[in-house]
């Protein structure tokens, strides 16, 4: 009887835990999910990983029908105790047999596989430059941070954070690394995963589906895929997606917001307490002109336009607030200094209002 109600539990433990996972597998998000791939290098990503789990699966099927098999057809069986069942050691053709099909089934695993590989790894066309030195395709450099993300178009003169945006139905070639410890540059929907590192910087393409990208309003969301410390959890980015025609217009509007002007008193306060208190981090134009280790913190120029202060608090000024006073309480080993004694109550009413005026669009 005990053995019996122990069997009832694990059995109701595995039941409940499948119907669990049977519960989370609906739970994707077009803007997240590797299951819905919106670009060109998540759909080869994604067939890949059905070739693989369909070769996985019959053989786990053929293993598991043998197994059933010999269980029930040479068991022991009441006055045939001592019965031994016809041996097949040394028996050629099963060696063969059993030998060959793992080697079909790993070439036809590696075949696509290696294929993909180079194919996804192909950036000659970013050592193309016009007459001026610029690339001929888009070229993006990535820069991942503790615990933030940089995004720098070089050709176009502008930085940008947090907030990564991308042309449709074009390729955009990255150029990835860390400024301090090993992080993994991934958006789920679109592709990757491509390690970020401190001594090198790896290199790779990403091209947006249009029709995919509405279907998720043109947004969606990568994160950093490499345990990196206390807040890796939080590491996240936005992405966001619109047409050939209107990403020229925004690299314009971009190119021309140089000097951004408060636009109320109160904000002309904050803007002296940005001077005096964040300007040796923070720069407020995408015209950053700095060179990279001097960049130590965010690029602000677009922070009014945001949907989430630090990637992970709603976007309203006592938030805020709260992440200046004490950014460590909200996301623990990041390096942004506290200001909670040095900035009075004033001050940061101020600051608030001015950070939240800074737009682009």
């Amino acid at each position: 009887m005990k053995q019996w109600l122990k069997n009832a539990r694990l059995i109701s433990v595995f039941a409940m835990f499948a119907v669990l996972a049977l519960a989370l597998s609906g739970c994707g998000k077009p803007y997240l999910s590797t299951l819905d791939p919106a670009g060109e290098v998540a759909k080869k990503q994604y067939h890949l990983m059905l070739l693989s789990t369909g070769i996985m699966v019959i053989v786990i099927a053929v293993v598991v029908i043998i197994y059933v098999t010999a269980l029930i057809r040479f068991r022991r069986k009441k006055g045939k105790e001592d019965f031994i069942p016809k041996q097949v050691e040394g028996n050629h053709v099963l060696e063969i047999v059993w030998t060959v099909i793992p080697i079909i089934l790993l070439v036809i695993l590696a075949i696509p596989v290696v294929a993909t590989t180079f194919n996804l790894g192909d950036t000659k066309a970013m050592d193309k430059k016009d007459k001026n030195g610029h690339s001929k395709v888009l070229v993006v450099n990535v820069r991942a941070s503790l615990y933030w993300w940089e995004f720098e178009y070089p050709d176009e003169g502008i930085v940008t954070s947090q907030t990564l945006v991308l042309p449709e139905d074009q390729k955009v070639y990255f150029n990835v690394k860390a400024s301090d410890v090993k992080h993994s540059f991934w958006i789920p929907a679109v592709g990757g995963k491509i390690d970020a590192n401190v001594d090198n910087v790896n290199k790779f393409w990403l091209e947006v589906d249009s029709k995919k990208a509405k279907d998720a309003n043109n947004l969606f969301y990568g994160k950093c895929a490499e345990l990196c410390g206390p807040s890796h959890g939080l590491m996240d980015f936005k992405v966001k997606t619109m047409s050939q025609a209107d990403f020229a217009s925004w690299i314009d509007k971009m190119k021309a917001d140089t000097n951004p002007k408060p636009t109320t008193a109160l904000a002309t306060d904050g803007e002296n307490v940005f001077k005096q208190s964040c300007a040796g981090c923070h720069a407020v134009s995408p015209v950053d002109k700095r060179p990279e280790a001097a960049r130590q913190a965010p690029n602000l120029a677009t922070f009014g336009e945001r949907e989430r202060i630090a990637g992970i608090l709603d976007h309203n000024k006592e938030n805020l607030k709260k992440w200046i006073k004490n950014p460590q309480a909200y996301k623990p080993g990041n390096e942004m200094p506290a200001f909670e004694k040095s900035l009075s109550d004033q001050d940061l009413d101020a600051l608030a209002d001015y950070l939240m005026g800074l737009k682009v669009e």
